[in-house]
């Protein structure tokens, strides 16, 4: 229901904005009259040049993605965290699964289709970034869940989610790490 398009029209906040500059060259900006207004003025075209709804999505984004995402994933996974279960043969599994099975299966499998000519690698995607992607890929965390829900007994349930949140967590943790390394580091201006 939040608005799709601007309400200020693309001209509309041109010429507001160009008249900042304007205003801001003709030197009359230590002139405090309307300083206050110009700048609300100006802050509200520049607010209302960009649609509600990417404003709020930019907004927003950084709670949902580290704190309400995270949040209810661990409140679905409805299980009680005991360092014991971390080695129990069915959390090392799963574990193993996502952290290593999930990436080698990504890597070979792009291997394959680069190999064949089925498809190349994107220009400046080496196989060190694809390996991090590969890694990330082993959070998996939604769909790992449901799958051990159908896959396991009740019994085994439990130390599965305890495999998939450790899992979850390291494959986090070394993909970032290896993208860092291997991807070329932002130029600074």
């Amino acid at each position: 229901m939040t608005p799709a398009r601007p309400l200020l029209a693309p001209d509309a906040a041109a010429a507001v904005l160009a008249g900042s500059r304007d205003t801001l060259r003709a030197g009359t900006w230590d002139d405090a009259r309307n300083r206050t207004d110009r700048i609300a003025l100006w802050t509200r075209a520049a607010r209302e040049s960009v649609s509600p709804l990417e404003y709020l999505e930019r907004l927003l984004h950084p709670w949902v993605s580290f704190v309400v995402m995270p949040v209810f994933a661990l409140a679905n996974a409805g299980v009680a965290f005991h360092p014991r279960d971390v080695t129990d043969p069915v959390a090392v599994a799963v574990a193993a699964g996502l952290v290593v099975g999930k990436p080698v299966g990504i890597v070979v499998a792009s291997w394959l289709a680069v190999r064949t000519g089925v498809a190349r690698l994107p220009a400046g995607v080496g196989w060190g970034a694809l390996a991090g992607a590969g890694l990330l890929a082993g959070i998996g965390f939604t769909m790992a869940l449901f799958i051990a829900g159908l896959a396991l007994p009740p019994e085994a349930r439990d130390t599965a989610k305890v495999g998939i949140l450790v899992a979850s967590a390291l494959a986090a943790l070394l993909g970032m790490g290896l993208l860092a390394a291997v991807l070329p580091k932002p130029r600074t201006a």
